[in-house]
């Protein structure tokens, strides 16, 4: 009998920061590479951040909250990662794909999160 591993989304976010950290070290060494590089580690690594913070939320708002800025964090990953596809910075393509297909579920599970925490904050 194999043992089922609980989703944590906690972990989730944890190596997703470290994926970040691993694809901003390896941007191009220039002006732009650098900025990129320095947005991208704060918006990438934030969301584990404030989801920590929203599991010691004090009300369903304060949940709401947090969640709504680690997904605003996630979306501004997205679009440098964005920009980074279009203007080739890195060597490091498949740390590129695999941040934009990991942020773009990222920011999938959050929008239901939220919803569904709206959801059961009316029905209460």
């Amino acid at each position: 009998m194999s043992e089922v591993r609980k989703f944590d989304l906690e972990d989730r976010l944890i190596k997703f920061g470290v994926l970040i950290i691993s694809l901003a070290e390896s941007l191009e060494n220039s002006i732009t590479g650098k900025y990129i590089a320095g947005q991208l580690i704060r918006s990438g690594i934030s969301p584990a951040l404030n989801y920590g913070e929203a599991k010691s939320a004090e009300s369903i708002n304060d949940f709401v909250h947090k969640m709504k800025i680690a997904l605003k964090e996630l979306r501004e990953t997205y679009i440098s990662l964005r920009i980074i596809q279009a203007k080739p910075m890195t060597k490091k393509e498949d740390l590129l794909l695999q941040g934009l297909k990991e942020v773009n579920e990222l920011i999938s599970i959050f929008v239901k999160s939220i919803q569904t925490a709206l959801k059961n904050k009316i029905l209460k």
